[in-house]
This record gives C-alpha cells, sequence and structure tokens, in this order.
C-alpha cells in the first residue's frame, strides 16, 4: 500500500466519507497582475443500508497566506506562542508551498476557541494570518468498516509519475501536487466518482507573488454520492464476531490467534453484506496526515498488519472447506460414487506404507460414503479421491479442474483493490514454481494430490474465494461477482439512484455445471456436517429459526498453530446468506472460527448464541 505523505487538513460535510479540500492556490505565471488558481470541490459520500451519515465537527483552523512574511521571527515565534506549537513547526508550516505559493497554508486545526478569539481580537499582531471556521471529518464508529471504506492521502511522487506516462482520456483527473486522492478501499476503488471537478480562479498578484484580490472564477462540481451494500447492524456482528472468536481461541490455548477474516454475502446476487478484517485500524488517524510511526506500526508484522484487507489479500490453506469441490470432482469424473465407501482406520497407506497419512481422528471413523466423508470430515475418503485422480488416465488433473470451475485460482472481481487470485497447483506449476530443484523433486507425485485434495499443500485461497464457491453450491452452481457498490446517486437532491451496480445491481461471474444428483449430495452432506458431526457443534445451531449447512476446516502450517474455517448458507432450503470466517492460528475451525459465523447469524436472524464455548469441539 502506498503511504500518503503528510496532509495538514482533510475534511468532511456529511455522509460516511466527504472530503472538502483546501483552496490550492496556484500560479501560473507571477512575473503578470494575473494569476490562475485551482479549486478543490469536496469529495461525495458513502452511505450503507441502516446507517445513518457519519457526521461532521466543526472545526477551527488557523492560517498564513502571507509567505513573505516567512522570515518575520516575530510574527512565527507569537504564532508558536499562542497556538502551543513548536517554533520550528509553525515556521515549516508557512513555508510549505505543497499546495502552490498562493494557497493558504495551514498552520494549525483544531484551534481552541480561546486561541481564535485571541488572535482576532489582536488582529494587528498577526498580519497575514487568518482564522477559518472548517469541518473535519469525525468517526464515531471507529474502526468499523475500515477495510471496506479505505483511507484517502495525499496523492504520492510515484502516483504523479503515474500518471505522467499514462495516456490521459476525456473525462480523466489530472492530480497535482497536494491534492487527496483514495488510496485504499472504495476511496481508491471509485476514486473517479468520489474526486469532484476542478474549478477555477483568476486572481490578481503583486510584485512579490502575493494574492491582492479576485477577479474571475469557474466553479468546481461536486463528485458523486455513492452508496455501498453493507448493513452496518451486519457489518458490526462481522467485526465483533471476530473479536469474540479470537478471544475465545486465546481463552483455550492459541495465544497468537489475533489475525482473521470474516464475511457475509448475500448469495442471490453478490451484495457484500459485511466485511471484516483482524486486526483494524482507526481511519481517523489518517486525518490530518500520518505520522511515520504510525505508518510503520499500522504496516509491522509485530501489529499484524493492520492495513491488509485478509477477507481479499490473505491467500491460505482452504484446509477441509474444499471437501465439497473435492466431492464433486469424484463423482464427476467417476472417481468416487456415491456408494463407494472407504473403511477409515485412522490411517491410510493408499500410496503404500512408507508414504501412510493419519486421519485427523486418529481412531479411525469406520466404514465411510462419500457423504458420510463431507459430514465427518474423514480424510482418507478424500485421500482415496486423490491418489484415483493421481493415477487415472483419462482425467489426471480433474480435480484441479473442479476446483478452477467454482472460481479458485481466480480474482473473483469484487471491487475493491489489491485483491489475490489464490492458486490451484498442478505438475506444470510446480516444475516451474521449484525450477533450483531437482527433477524428481520438481515431479508432481500421488502426495501432491492427497495434500490438495484435503485443502492442504500447495492450494491457496481467499475468504472472499471460498465464500463465492460455497455461493456456487448454494445457488445450485451459479455464482455472482461480489461487490460492495450499490449504487451512484442523483444529484438533483432527491437521493434516488442515478445508476446501480452493473445496472441491474448484480452481475453473474460464472456457473459452474454440475449434475443436480451430485450437488444433492453435497448439499445434504453439508446440511448434516452441521446437525450430525458434533451434539456440541450442533447445539449452537439449533437455536436459530432456519436450517444451515456448512463445513468447517482446520489447516496446519508448519511451526504454527492450526488455522480454523467455518463456512455456511442459510436457509438451508432457499439460500439467502454465506457466512464465512477464518481464524490465523485460532484453533480448529469448529471452536473457533465458528463463533463468528454464529455470531454473524445471530444478527441476521436475531437469535444470539446464548451457549458459552467449550473449546472441546476438534471438527476438522
Amino acid at each position: 500500500m502506498k503511504k500518503p505523505p503528510r496532509r495538514r487538513s482533510r475534511c468532511a460535510v456529511r455522509g460516511i466519507v466527504l472530503y472538502e479540500e483546501i483552496l490550492p492556490w496556484t500560479s501560473r505565471n507571477l512575473s503578470w497582475p494575473t494569476a490562475w488558481s485551482r479549486t478543490a470541490y469536496p469529495r461525495l459520500p458513502l452511505t450503507a443500508e441502516n446507517a445513518a451519515a457519519i457526521p461532521c465537527r466543526q472545526v477551527l483552523g488557523a492560517y498564513s497566506v502571507s509567505f513573505t512574511r516567512q522570515d518575520d521571527t516575530v510574527l512565527v515565534r507569537h504564532l508558536s506562542n499562542v497556538l502551543g506549537l513548536p517554533y520550528a513547526a509553525v515556521r515549516r508550516n508557512i513555508r510549505d508551498n505543497t499546495e502552490g505559493a498562493q494557497a493558504q497554508h495551514t498552520i494549525a486545526t483544531d484551534v481552541r476557541r480561546s486561541t481564535v478569539a485571541y488572535i482576532q481580537e489582536h488582529a494587528g499582531e498577526f498580519e497575514g494570518v487568518y482564522v477559518v471556521d472548517r469541518t473535519e471529518r469525525e468517526y464515531p464508529f471507529g474502526t468499523l468498516a475500515c477495510h471496506v471504506l479505505g483511507y484517502t492521502g495525499t496523492v504520492t511522487a510515484e502516483q504523479l509519475e503515474a500518471q505522467e506516462a499514462a495516456e490521459q482520456t476525456e473525462g480523466s483527473i489530472t492530480y497535482e501536487s497536494g491534492d487527496v486522492v483514495g488510496q485504499a478501499g472504495v476511496e481508491a476503488q471509485y476514486e473517479s466518482l468520489l474526486q469532484g471537478v476542478r474549478g477555477e480562479q483568476t486572481v490578481t498578484v503583486d510584485a512579490g507573488g502575493n494574492v491582492t484580490g479576485q477577479v474571475g472564477e469557474v466553479p468546481a462540481r461536486a463528485g458523486t454520492d455513492i452508496k455501498l451494500t453493507l448493513d452496518v447492524d451486519i457489518q458490526r456482528a462481522c467485526e465483533e464476531g471476530l473479536e469474540y472468536a479470537i478471544g475465545i481461541s486465546k481463552q483455550f490455548g492459541y495465544p497468537e490467534a489475533r489475525n482473521g477474516a470474516c464475511v457475509c454475502i448475500d448469495c442471490t446476487n453478490g451484495d457484500v453484506l459485511g466485511l471484516a478484517s483482524a486486526p483494524s485500524f482507526d481511519p481517523s488517524v489518517f486525518i490530518g496526515g500520518i505520522s511515520n510511526d504510525a505508518w510503520s506500526q499500522l504496516n509491522s508484522e509485530e501489529s499484524g498488519n493492520p492495513l491488509l484487507n485478509r477477507v481479499i489479500y490473505g491467500q491460505y490453506m482452504s484446509a477441509s472447506t474444499i471437501k465439497p469441490l473435492s466431492a464433486l470432482a469424484g463423482l464427476e469424473y467417476g472417481i468416487y460414487s456415491g456408494t463407494r465407501t472407504t473403511n477409515c482406520t485412522g490411517y491410510w497407506t493408499g500410496d503404500g506404507e512408507a508414504y501412510g497419512k493419519y486421519c485427523w481422528l486418529h481412531s479411525g471413523h469406520g466404514t465411510m460414503t462419500l457423504e458420510d466423508g463431507i459430514v465427518y470430515s474423514c480424510d482418507p475418503v478424500f485421500y482415496d479421491i486423490g491418489h484415483d485422480f493421481y493415477y487415472s488416465k483419462d482425467n489426471p488433473e480433474g480435480l484441479q479442474e473442479m476446483f478452477r470451475r467454482w472460481g479458485l485460482g481466480s480474482t473473483t472481481g469484487i471491487d475493491l483493490p489489491s485483491e489475490q487470485e489464490g492458486r490451484v497447483p498442478n505438475a506444470e506449476w510446480k516444475e516451474a514454481y521449484f525450477s533450483d530443484y531437482s527433477d524428481q523433486d520438481r515431479a508432481w507425485n500421488p502426495g501432491d494430490m492427497s495434500n490438495i485434495v484435503i485443502g492442504q499443500g500447495d492450494l491457496l485461497v481467499t475468504p472472499i474465494q471460498m465464500v463465492c464457491a460455497y455461493m456456487g453450491l448454494a445457488n445450485g452452481g451459479k455464482e455472482y461477482t461480489p461487490h460492495v457498490f450499490l449504487s451512484a446517486l442523483s444529484r438533483d437532491g432527491a437521493g434516488e439512484d442515478a445508476y446501480r451496480y452493473n445496472e441491474t445491481g448484480s452481475k453473474e461471474r460464472l456457473t459452474a455445471e454440475v449434475e443436480k444428483e451430485h450437488l444433492d449430495l453435497v448439499h445434504n452432506g453439508l446440511k448434516r456436517m452441521i446437525y450430525e458431526e458434533s451434539a456440541s457443534l450442533a447445539a449452537h445451531f439449533n437455536s436459530l429459526p432456519v436450517t444451515v449447512a456448512g463445513k468447517s476446516g482446520t489447516g496446519e502450517k508448519a511451526g504454527e498453530d492450526p488455522y480454523g474455517w467455518f463456512i455456511t448458507y442459510a436457509p438451508y432450503e432457499d439460500p439467502k446468506y454465506v457466512v464465512a470466517a477464518v481464524l490465523e492460528q485460532g484453533g480448529f475451525g469448529g471452536s473457533s472460527a465458528v463463533y463468528a459465523v454464529r455470531t454473524v447469524l445471530g444478527q441476521i436472524y436475531d437469535a444470539p448464541d446464548t451457549l458459552s464455548p467449550s473449546g472441546e469441539d476438534h471438527t476438522r
């Protein structure tokens, strides 16, 4: 992510995210008695379902425009004493021409009223200093939806260079040094809508370049108001549920649990209703410019890289949440039928005694069908699938093909920046990726297949990819592109939608063609998993007024505690919502991530989970 250079003011007028710029005056030619300046119009707001607009507060700011007095030590010292700022800081702010030589240079913001009164009463002592009432954004909801909204900052040198190199098209925005632009989240994704069109002023200047008057003006135009798909109550539940789940993991012996993601999607259209990533960050630290120390902390491993949106950027082993897709692959290619069984003794030797693998339940599950394998997450059932795909003459990569059919290995197209594509490995990938290794070590082998078939090995997915895959399962194969943009509002003040996402409000991403009877088997297995795999797990869902289907997962990573997954869709009979959570080093999915998901479902159906967590469910 790009670090926004220090900015002395960034303001809000209304809505969730709205900015008002200082007037950045820029002299085109100081040798003439007139000069042109450009004025930036406020960025316009973002709103969400069930959300009151985040209000602004009035802030008092002192400004100096008389840069010819920047060496007036008496004035600078006087300002320093009155404002309670270091002498060097006041002088530096007066000298700062980032926003143009004729700009009002911000000296201080959020000045006490008593200080403002003193400056106004002693105006003769502060020649060239002006006090201006302004507004500045406030964040009464704190960190809520910070990874969706993102943040803004002064345009960087790299961005200006990229602009110079890029071909300018009609209607494109041309930035200048000092402009505030979106740097992450929706602020960056929809910069072209939120950013207004500059106006111009014609001003008179004296021989020293000081502004002496205004002789003409072309008004700026506002940007566009944006409405988001987020439901604030569900968004809050995602964040609180994730925090709750992390706390439970710590309580039951996983001290490294602190990072994770939780997301809820309307599977009938792809609307993102809630999206949370932990750790979160307070967007208010970017108001007025962020310090180097704060920036370093937000991007450090020690603090968990809070700026990362793990829903779209985090790439994880999928663990057992992949097993429904593995089952569909086995069914589709005739590798493992619905009537075939595997005898799980707790230790599988299908690739030979020397390459034996444990089931997560070392005591064994006994005789398992494919549907049972989904319900109880029996590893040997899926080891058999991976083994038989490896030795298949006709479809040795049928498993990978099925994963890709449901969108894995590709970005989902969500309208947020920095989405990662994950990875679906195969023989060709392995040979290229490990190019420095010996031919034997680079060769694809049965162990690779038995790893990815249970969501381990070199397979990588993002939470948003898995939510989309389960959206497809819930919809009979159809996946919609996930999106946070709902509509752009008209400028006539009526508050009506001028444009909806993709004009219709949704966009089909893909349709995974599979046999209905195969999907029915998977659906039934996912429902049974919630209510039959574990009595303690089922107890948390029995209190909901709807039937739920879902899958847990527990990923393993060398040298770290297990990664917990849980994904559900509901209602089972007519799905509307898909909810997923992953906790890094949070322990078993059935005793960690499940609590984040259950919190969200509790909010949706007004049925909070009243059971105390036990930490005993080792559902994989």
